[in-house]
């Protein structure tokens, strides 16, 4: 089970996962500073995969549709300590600071090296999760502000990042699904990040692949699902969710349908 402590404010979370493993996808509406404190964190993405430990930072930049995989480690469960970088913030504070604006690109996950300004950093904001009361709102601007200042004194790209406000324009949708069918989120998100209206997605979906979107997205994870089963020798109960699945007795149903048997039929005798 993932628990989540928060100072009262949502911009600082000290997330907790009780269980050895926990997996959610991820689409971040603001950039995130993360310190990894225990336990480990994989981070998948369609043509990346990061492994964190503890005492690892990573900055999470918005728009990033990912797998988190949190993991005890060595005895310890998953800890860590998550800071969310407000656009409207970071809007405020570039507006106030000077800056080298640099053109806009796309971005991944960003690891960064350990430094002392770092631990200074998440050594000071530990024991705001202690509080019993509201944090004032200036020392949490002030705070976020220092993150940001570190960032920039240690990264010498991160203004790139953090300065763009721009939504996520409007992308080839076929090739974007091919690449990214198996995070089981909301048609929403999948509309968002190929900049369009949850309609016009459906509408040029349907063009592009002659199917629904559910249908396709479906039809696409079982096939994974039975290339994995058959040709890697992988149990049904460790690849439900790896493409897509949430359950897997909607998985063992929905495969049946599709190929006509079950899928712990395969490999038998």
């Amino acid at each position: 089970m993932a628990v989540k402590r928060e100072n009262k404010y949502a911009e600082m979370v000290l997330s907790c996962s009780e269980d050895h493993q926990y997996r959610a996808e991820k689409v971040l509406d603001d950039h995130a500073l993360v310190r990894v404190v225990s336990g480990e964190l994989k981070v998948i993405q369609a043509n990346k995969t990061f492994i964190f430990n503890a005492g690892d930072t990573l900055l999470f930049p918005r728009n990033q549709l990912s797998t988190l995989v949190k993991t005890a480690k060595d005895g310890r469960a998953y800890k860590s300590i998550v800071i969310r970088l407000a656009s409207a913030q970071l809007r405020e504070y570039y507006t106030k600071n000077q800056y080298d604006q640099l053109q806009a690109h796309t971005v991944g996950i960003v690891p960064l090296d350990k430094n002392v300004l770092l631990e200074s950093f998440f050594s000071s904001v530990v024991p705001y999760f202690d509080l019993d009361k509201q944090l004032p709102q200036k020392i949490l601007t002030l705070k976020i502000n220092e993150a940001v200042e570190i960032l920039r004194n240690i990264n010498k790209d991160v203004d790139n990042i953090l300065s763009d406000f721009t939504e996520p324009g409007r992308i080839n949708l076929a090739d974007f699904m091919e690449k990214n069918y198996i995070f089981n989120i909301p048609l929403v998100k999948f509309s968002a990040l190929t900049g369009r209206s949850l309609t016009t997605f459906k509408r040029d979906f349907e063009k592009a692949f002659h199917l629904s979107p559910q249908r396709w997205l479906t039809q696409k994870r079982l096939e994974l699902a039975h290339y994995y089963i058959s040709e890697n020798h992988l149990k049904p109960i460790n690849v439900y969710y790896e493409v897509g699945f949430e359950n897997l007795s909607h998985f063992s149903r929905a495969f049946k349908k599709q190929f006509g048997y079950a899928p712990t039929s395969i490999n038998q005798g």
